[in-house]
């Protein structure tokens, strides 16, 4: 068993075959083929099931999985803390993160890191949930993960977390004309609303549906997955949006109006990781957090 191999396994588990991961790979397909089979013969187990064209994990190659992703996460870490002796002179860092929370308070941390490490490329992948982030950190699809999350939701298991802030929600709207003259607003003083709410599962559908509850005659008319939709459907006046305060400065620079919501709810955001090394650039993306509060 060799790096190259795992790395053609796992290329296989994340395209769904061979040919796919050969592309992927920029290699030849033979050469993908010859490399599991050599990892199912050196094993002793096959790995996959082969459905026509499509391959399938067998049990032996769902436990596979996770090892596999440790010796190719443990091989990136050694590279990378080789090139990191002279400096971040170089290398990525993925970072996943919720969307209202990539808007603030990630910007402001990648500008402070960006401007001490210029030659780290940052990739920021998307996820919709705290359960997403947690599991693109589990696959080693990224490294760090930007969460929020109710103040009584449950820590998210096999993490590590630093508390960055606590964010409270508000309302958006095209004008002034939109929203009530109070600020703080109450649910209940939206009556009549056209609510643009996000997805199930997210905290800013949480507190729409407490909306939609309180306030007399309010109605969903868009539901978003992509959340930096949200704004510019405020902004054509289809309707108003519950969003948390990571976009207050954004929608008010954008010329919407904005009034904070009187409620209960709030949101607790964390930096997460595995436990165990960080990567160089990691390591140091957590030593500014430690740096910013001492």
């Amino acid at each position: 068993m060799d790096a190259r191999q795992l790395k053609y396994f796992l290329a296989v588990v994340d395209a769904g075959s061979v040919h796919r991961a050969a592309e992927l790979l920029y290699v030849a397909q033979p050469s993908v083929s010859q490399a599991l089979r050599t990892l199912e013969r050196d094993l002793g187990s096959l790995l996959f099931h082969r459905t026509g064209r499509r391959l399938v994990l067998t049990a032996a190659g769902h436990a596979l999985v996770a090892p596999a992703r440790e010796v190719m996460r443990g091989l990136d870490l050694a590279r990378a803390t080789v090139e990191a002796v002279d400096g971040l002179l170089g290398g990525e860092l993925v970072i996943a993160s919720m969307p209202s929370q990539s808007v603030s308070p990630l910007t402001d941390l990648i500008a402070a890191f960006a401007a001490v490490n210029p030659f780290v490329l940052i990739s920021v992948r998307a996820a919709s949930t705290p359960g997403d982030v947690a599991k693109m950190l589990t696959t080693g699809d990224a490294e760090l993960g930007v969460v929020a999350a109710s103040p009584t939701a449950p820590a998210l298991p096999g993490l590590e977390a630093v508390r960055l802030e606590t964010q409270r929600f508000a309302v958006l709207g095209r004008d002034e004309a939109a929203l009530p003259p109070a600020d703080p607003v109450r649910p209940a003083d939206l009556v009549g609303a056209a609510l643009i709410v996000g997805q199930q599962g997210t905290g800013m559908r949480r507190v729409a549906d407490a909306v939609l509850r309180e306030a007399t005659g309010s109605r969903f008319v868009v539901e978003v997955e992509h959340r930096e939709a949200v704004l510019p459907l405020v902004l054509a006046g289809v309707g108003i949006a519950v969003v948390s305060d990571s976009w207050r400065a954004l929608a008010k620079s954008a010329g919407a109006a904005v009034r904070a919501l009187d409620c209960a709810d709030s949101l607790e955001v964390s930096l997460v990781s595995r436990p165990g090394r960080l990567s160089p650039a990691a390591a140091a993306f957590h030593g500014q957090l430690e740096s910013g509060r001492g």
